[in-house]
């Protein structure tokens, strides 16, 4: 069936009757590492990278030959060296023109970088989740994952686009002032670094706090998008138990803890940029008056003391600029490692010798136990053989085993022990594209996607033919229901068919299911959520679906398996019955008792 089988299990969640075994806690890398993992994702863009190195060297050179242009012109002025000034103004006006145009450049080229290298870490996250085995899925928030793929990744894409040259241009500033600072007076240029040995010392002090609780904000980000994503989907359930305000507490309450985090975040954050300024304004009243000093004594010119001041100034913006950006870039190494945690996590195994194509469907379980927790076993010493174009239902109370069953020849959970055998082959030996593409799923929660009825019938093979597609609509019973949308077949799907009925979506899945002309066919509960009368259109698309093909059925109500080749009754895990409906109505054990309490309109 191909992909229709995994996406509706991951859409649904097809395979999570098992306990909630809790994601587990997710330990920091330490920054440096994953700084340096970041920084292999510019690799592939190194032309980007060269191309905006040369234009923060240009910038910066400019930069600094400024006001030495500067301090030469005043000394000429100081030495009515009228004739000398002209030259040097025009040699200024080129300079602040490259300047401007390098600074432009680097602009563009920053933001240029940042999206190229944002969209294959996008990319790569995308695919990874794709990847992801079922019980990841299971065990972590879906809104926590989205978080780390919208605001994690928008993250790091700011930085890179915002902070990556200033960082690079901040510290060739930092190098090429003092060089010039150097070339002029060398006890000043001592007397301006003495205010350094503070700045790294103030630096060094928030740095671990700025860590610490910017991580701490995304974590508790991603905690308030699952909240979210998670109560506005049952948004109807919320409702009808009258839920709201326990809600909007749960809610609140994350809300509070991401505000209290994000403001001492903040606090820190931007605590950095004043103190750093403090600093600054000190160190320019020491170059003030110790270069008047020295220039009352003739050590230095005026045109010196000038040029000093600007590159003091310049001396100090870098390492106030450096500051701030030490924020963000927290920001995004918290993130990127939250990205790189999913990145890191073990991907679905897939391996199987076995390429070939399933070809009977013939289905054998042979002595299988399994269990979600370990020490908690789900199913037990669980034998079946179900032979090619049978019909074998399973039924049993709610968490007697059916759909671990189902999950497990699906491989979407491993045993602990025995084996499940298709065509004679284990299905560990299988690859799981071969398995999943011999089966097809038809779930009781129908799975549609935002797009044209079109390519949701064709959504396990885009290349069939629409003859192809028209005749499943037909034997599958949804023609009718795609005659009636106002586009018929091009018809866009909203809200994933949020407009259409239940069972109409049911008939959709079960066309999308016929049009994947599978081997082997699961049908979990597909009629239990809608009425008599649809169920009935539903079970006779089911019967054309089912001709030919082996088939698993998963049902409460028992009325629609009668015609099943075997019934096989389930509880905690064990088979205690196993029959066609009449032979064990014969016997007037469990499974005469379930039927009977439907038939008289009990609870099961």
């Amino acid at each position: 069936m191909s992909g229709s089988v995994q996406s509706n299990s991951v859409q649904q969640g097809f395979g999570r009757r098992g306990p909630n075994i809790g994601a587990p806690t997710e330990k920091p890398k330490s920054g440096r590492q994953t700084l340096r993992r970041l920084l292999g994702y510019f690799r592939p863009e190194m032309k980007y990278v060269v191309y905006l190195s040369l234009s923060v060297v240009l910038a910066v050179m400019t930069g600094v030959i400024a006001p030495r242009l500067q301090s030469s012109v005043i000394d000429d002025l100081v030495a009515r060296d009228f004739v000398a000034i002209p030259p040097i103004l025009g040699m200024m006006l080129l300079v602040y023109i490259l300047n401007g145009i390098a600074t432009l450049l680097q602009g563009f080229l920053s933001a240029r970088l940042g999206q190229r290298v944002i969209y294959r870490i996008r990319s790569e996250l995308f695919e990874k989740v794709i990847e992801l085995p079922v019980p990841f899925l299971d065990n972590h928030s879906h809104g926590d994952l989205m978080s780390r793929m919208t605001n994690d990744a928008e993250n790091v894409s700011n930085v890179i686009s915002s902070s990556f040259a200033s960082l690079f241009s901040g510290v060739l500033m930092l190098i090429a002032t003092l060089v010039m600072m150097c070339s002029y007076s060398v006890p000043l240029t001592l007397l301006t670094c003495v205010t350094m040995l503070l700045t790294i010392v103030v630096t060094q002090v928030l740095s671990g706090l700025m860590r610490k609780y910017y991580l701490k904000r995304q974590v508790l980000l991603g905690q308030l998008n699952g909240i979210v994503e998670e109560k506005v989907s049952a948004r109807k359930t919320v409702t009808a138990y009258n839920l709201q305000e326990a809600t909007i507490k749960d809610f609140a309450e994350t809300s509070d803890a991401l505000t209290k985090t994000g403001i001492i975040a903040d606090v820190i954050g931007n605590a950095m940029g004043p103190l750093m300024n403090m600093i600054n304004n000190f160190s320019f009243v020491i170059v003030a008056a110790f270069g008047a000093w020295f220039a009352l004594k003739g050590m230095i010119s005026v045109g010196v003391i000038s040029a000093f001041i600007i590159y003091s100034k310049q001396f100090s913006r870098p390492i106030n600029e450096l500051s701030q950006l030490y924020g963000q870039i927290q920001t995004a190494v918290a993130g990127a490692e939250r990205i790189f945690t999913v990145l890191d996590a073990e991907s679905e195994d897939k391996s199987g010798e076995n390429a070939l194509p399933i070809h009977e469907g013939i289905i054998e379980f042979k002595h299988v136990n399994f269990s979600y927790v370990p020490g908690k076993q789900v199913i037990h010493d669980f034998n079946l053989k179900v032979e090619a174009g049978k019909k074998i239902a399973l039924v049993g109370s709610t968490g007697s085993g059916k759909t671990t069953v189902v999950n497990l020849l699906m491989r979407f959970y491993d045993l602990d022990s025995g084996s499940i055998t298709v065509d004679g082959t284990d299905i560990r030996d299988i690859s799981c594209d071969v398995l999943r593409d011999a089966v097809g799923i038809v779930l009781q929660d129908s799975v549609l996607f935002t797009d044209t009825v079109r390519n949701n019938l064709k959504y396990a093979d885009r290349t069939i033919s629409d003859k192809k597609m028209i005749e499943a609509a037909e034997i599958s019973n949804c023609d009718k229901v795609v005659a009636a949308l106002p586009d018929g077949y091009n018809t866009v799907l909203t809200a994933a068919g949020a407009n259409l009925s239940q069972g109409q979506r049911q008939l959709l899945t079960i066309g999308r299911a016929f049009l994947s002309y599978p081997k082997i066919l699961i049908l979990d509960e597909a009629t239990s959520s809608v009425d008599t009368r649809t169920e009935k259109q539903i079970q006779n698309a089911m019967v054309k679906l089912m001709k030919n093909r082996t088939s698993l059925i998963i049902a409460h109500r028992l009325s629609t398996i009668r015609d099943a080749d075997q019934i096989v009754v389930m509880e905690q895990g064990h088979i205690i019955e196993t029959g066609t409906h009449d032979e064990l109505l014969k016997k007037k054990g469990d499974y005469y008792r379930l039927y009977m309490t439907q038939f008289a309109g009990q609870a099961t």
